[in-house]
């Protein structure tokens, strides 16, 4: 198979769909990759890299969407991107299209095999190539909530750790998953008085064992975020329905009762943000403010950290990518249920339910079973 690897065009996105190493795996397994110039540059990865892992050079993201038989990136095509796209041709990437009706509607009418990494499970009901991304945002948004609550940056002048005769700074963390485990070790790292709300009693128990005393577990309900919210100097939003919009569950009279210069991060604004007043950003532009609150919605945070991000990932989902090129996509779906539970759109058919129940109305489209498609 021939395998392309364009440079990621989003703002401030410096993260790569494969490395050196993983190009090297491909070519050992008789797979011909090409690697758009200066791909990975920009984090330690340059061209004689590629070229010595055994990849072909590309001057321009036009020819190798043009010759790819799949094309591997970090976050959804662009417009200009999924106009490339072609039938017979996989993506395999993030996608979160349960937000993104654009994106949504330029997919299907591509023709292309859309495989999304935030939708691929394993045998425990996770996300395996999720889980990475997770990691790094949960434990990034810590930093960047600390680094607003700066008072030079828009904050309350809060430091989260306090100091001897000062009393810490109180964390709020909504979603007991991947993020908000990772993100309340960081802030229990930094001393912070942290309080995590989760809906699943099972979980909580877990972060109970997991952090002892470190920390407080509450269960989830419209009194509890609207009490600790609004006692918190920053508040991370960490929940997730696999492939779904997120709920919205600060809604905007919670920002308004909330502390001024307090701080929110929206981790959940790939799938359209968990605050009802969050708005994507990006690095070069990352907050605004909201009744006094300091918002933080990157919609990219991991590609703050590109060069952890991309090895992390590439961890992740090279097994599966191999599978793709070994064994043709199709085959390597039927054979993996976790594996087509990856596959979103497919010769024009949406392929993933929560798509359609966010977006099927509006762009008049009809769920198609993944196994259904594949056969089309």
């Amino acid at each position: 198979m021939l395998v392309g690897v364009p440079k990621e065009i989003k703002n401030h996105e410096y993260r790569v769909g494969l490395t050196p190493a993983a190009v090297k795996e491909f070519v050992t397994h008789g797979h011909d990759v090409i690697v758009e110039t200066n791909a990975g540059t920009s984090i330690g990865f340059d061209d004689e890299q590629y070229i010595a892992a055994g990849a072909s050079i590309i001057d321009s993201a036009e020819e190798i969407f043009a010759r790819a038989e799949m094309i591997v990136k970090v976050k959804e095509p662009q417009p200009n991107e999924c106009k490339m796209l072609r039938e017979g041709q996989t993506l395999y990437t993030y996608l979160h299209l349960a937000p993104d009706p654009t994106q949504t509607k330029l997919l299907v009418e591509s023709g292309a095999t859309c495989i999304a990494y935030e939708t691929v499970t394993d045998n425990r009901n996770g996300l395996p190539l999720l889980a990475p991304m997770s990691e790094v945002a949960g434990r990034m948004a810590v930093q960047a909530g600390a680094h607003y609550l700066e008072k030079s940056h828009g904050g309350s002048g809060t430091l989260l750790g306090g100091v001897p005769g000062v009393a810490p700074g109180k964390v709020l963390v909504i979603g007991g998953g991947v993020v908000g485990t990772n993100a309340a070790k960081m802030a229990i790292g930094l001393g912070a008085d942290v309080t995590i709300l989760d809906r699943s009693l099972t979980r909580l128990r877990e972060l109970d064992d997991i952090f002892a005393n470190q920390l407080k577990t509450v269960y989830s309900t419209i009194d509890a975020i609207e009490y600790y919210s609004s006692k918190a100097d920053l508040v991370i939003g960490a929940v997730l329905v696999p492939g779904a919009a997120a709920p919205k569950l600060l809604t905007r009279d919670h920002i308004k009762a909330m502390k001024e210069g307090s701080v929110v991060v929206d981790v959940a604004i790939d799938q359209g943000g968990c605050f009802a007043t969050s708005k994507a950003t990006t690095h070069q532009d990352p907050v605004y403010i909201v009744d006094g609150v300091v918002h933080y919605c990157v919609a990219n945070m991991p590609g703050g950290v590109a060069r952890t991000s991309t090895m992390a990932l590439n961890n992740a989902t090279l097994p599966f990518g191999l599978a793709l090129a070994n064994k043709g996509p199709k085959r390597a779906m039927l054979e993996d249920a976790h594996l087509l539970n990856g596959l979103n759109v497919h010769k024009g058919k949406v392929t993933y339910k929560a798509v359609i129940d966010a977006l099927g109305t509006e762009l008049n489209l009809e769920y198609v079973e993944p196994k259904q498609a594949l056969e089309l």
